[in-house]
């Protein structure tokens, strides 16, 4: 796992600006859909002005302002100045996983969450964080500051500790922990624990969607999980329970990616029904290719 100087490293702030700049609208975009659900119970009332910057939706210009100072404002409300988000990071072994020495679905998360952090608190949002394996290592109040971003990025880098799931419990454990209304991002493969189930899995993110939150649910699969791409005799090992089965892969495929797809679809299915977005990840995918691809699916929704 990277550690924090790396994601502070000139390359990646580069890259960083980059995102900033080439999919500014894409996650400015994401960030504004955040605010405008309906979901939230937020007041609209006036709070303050900002300036106008390039790419801000001009009908919330105030031209009252414009005559007085001839210089471009927009309108701030406090649905847009309250607005509190919590990343939930699964980091339990299962996500340590990546076939051919890519990136690891713990630093695919890892990425997308910095990414939207550093985008939301640069919008003066709050941004929190709770990390989680086989029970909840940590927990960052939301805040608003520059500052609290490294703090963030601190907690993502060494949130890997090499522990098993326990994913329904935590998931219940961060519904009590998360009480500010707002909207809640869980980044995981939704691998239940050996004593756990998917219907268990879905009690803990309905817990969590009742508290009144506006819910997401990345689910992050390696590229090789969803392909099956192996051959020749193999020896499969669990990453969190150590126990092997060696097989044919050409014999098991066909029922592997049937049974994958339900295993799938059982979370798409629960996750429309308690109103929670749910969007299935290809970690060979690029993220900002999934936050627009998202963007899309949420606008058209709202």
């Amino acid at each position: 796992m990277r550690n924090v100087e790396e994601y502070l490293r000139p390359d990646v702030i580069q890259e960083v600006a980059r995102l900033d700049l080439k999919a500014r609208f894409i996650v400015e975009g994401f960030i504004s859909g955040l605010h405008e659900s309906p979901y939230h119970g937020f007041s609209s009332e006036f709070s303050e002005h900002r300036k106008y910057t390039a790419g801000d939706d001009p009908k919330h210009l105030d031209w009252k302002v414009f005559a007085r100072t001839d210089k471009f404002y927009l309108k701030r409300f406090e649905a847009e100045t309250n607005l509190d988000c919590h990343i939930l990071l699964d980091a339990s072994e299962s996500m340590a996983y990546s076939y051919g020495g890519v990136i690891t679905k713990l630093e695919y998360a890892i990425y997308m969450a910095a990414a939207l952090g550093y985008m939301m608190i640069h919008q003066q949002d709050n941004v929190g964080l709770v990390a989680f394996d086989e029970e909840v290592t940590n927990v960052v109040p939301a805040k608003s500051k520059r500052s609290h971003l490294v703090a963030i990025l601190g907690v993502l880098a060494g949130s890997l500790r090499h522990r098993p799931s326990r994913l329904a419990a935590c998931l219940h454990r961060a519904a009590d922990l998360v009480r500010s209304r707002g909207v809640v991002i869980l980044f995981s493969d939704l691998i239940p624990a050996e004593d756990e189930d998917q219907e268990q899995v879905m009690e803990g993110l309905r817990h969590i969607r009742y508290r009144g939150h506006d819910v997401i649910c990345f689910q992050l699969l390696d590229h090789a999980e969803l392909t099956f791409p192996f051959e020749g005799p193999t020896q499969f090992v669990d990453v969190e329970s150590l126990r092997a089965l060696r097989a044919d892969p050409q014999a098991v495929a066909g029922v592997y990616r049937e049974e994958l797809q339900r295993f799938i679809g059982r979370y798409a299915e629960g996750c429309r029904h308690a109103e929670i977005d749910f969007v299935p990840v290809d970690t060979a995918d690029s993220f900002d290719r999934v936050l627009l691809s998202f963007l899309r699916r949420r606008q058209t929704k709202f």
